[in-house]
């Protein structure tokens, strides 16, 4: 027990810990996920993020030195998010007959998303920077940070408010869907890949191109349009106010 518990002190100042601990989750609970057959609840980004943060409140460990190896996967996020370009491209025809409905629903979800974070929070007697930080949370995290700190809120914050947002959207949006009678011909799984996107950015977008792949070539599509659209006219608006 002595030599284990030595080996666990010099493997969690390293930086391997956060690598392997972080890769090893993900494939136990990818794993998890494909045996409930990809049910909603059991999505592995979600029950990673609950088993290493309980590992580490357990263990003690500092967060820093748990990303000082996390850190190699969590720059593989940009090229991830580029990736997605490659479904569209493969789509590039239907997507020019397309571009102006697509960017009005865009424009329409980004708005009701902002509108009504705002209108809950402030309902909700909230204090004036964490509703602002709510305000881009349906932004994938790094952009909606930067448009917090823009317009007045925490950016730190806002990050918890936006993985959260993605996480509700890939647990809820299945049976949201179904409840609104969308239907899963093809062109029901492009409005609800363009709604998960739009409403719950990258984690929605994955959940989306693991169930069809027409739905995750369309979330990642909203996902894209909610970057541009949010960044040019949250801190525009915003400055009018």
């Amino acid at each position: 027990m002595a030599d284990f518990v030595q080996l666990w002190v010099y493997l969690s100042a390293t930086p391997l810990f956060g690598l392997t601990a972080t890769l090893l989750v993900y494939v136990l609970t990818q794993a998890a996920y494909t045996r409930f057959h990809q049910a909603p609840w059991a999505n592995p980004v979600l029950w990673s993020v609950i088993v290493i943060a309980g590992v580490l409140l357990a263990t003690r460990v500092p967060y820093p030195t748990y990303f000082a190896g996390a850190q190699f996967i969590h720059f593989l996020l940009g090229p991830a998010v580029v990736a997605l370009a490659w479904p569209l491209w493969q789509r590039r025809a239907e997507l020019r007959e397309r571009w102006g409905r697509l960017l009005l629903a865009a424009l329409a979800g980004g708005t009701a998303a902002s509108l009504s974070a705002f209108g809950i929070g402030w309902a909700l007697g909230l204090p004036h920077d964490v509703v602002l930080s709510l305000v881009p949370k349906s932004v994938t995290a790094p952009v909606a940070m930067g448009i917090a700190e823009k317009i007045g809120g925490v950016p730190s914050l806002t990050a918890v408010f936006a993985v959260l947002t993605g996480l509700i959207g890939a647990l809820s949006g299945k049976y949201l869907f179904n409840a609104l009678g969308i239907d899963t011909d093809a062109e029901g799984w492009r409005a609800r890949g363009f709604g998960l996107g739009t409403a719950a950015h990258g984690i929605g977008a994955a959940r989306a191109m693991q169930v069809n792949l027409d739905a995750g070539a369309y979330a990642g599509l909203a996902l894209g349009l909610q970057v541009v659209l949010a960044s040019l006219l949250m801190p525009l608006v915003f400055s009018l106010f």
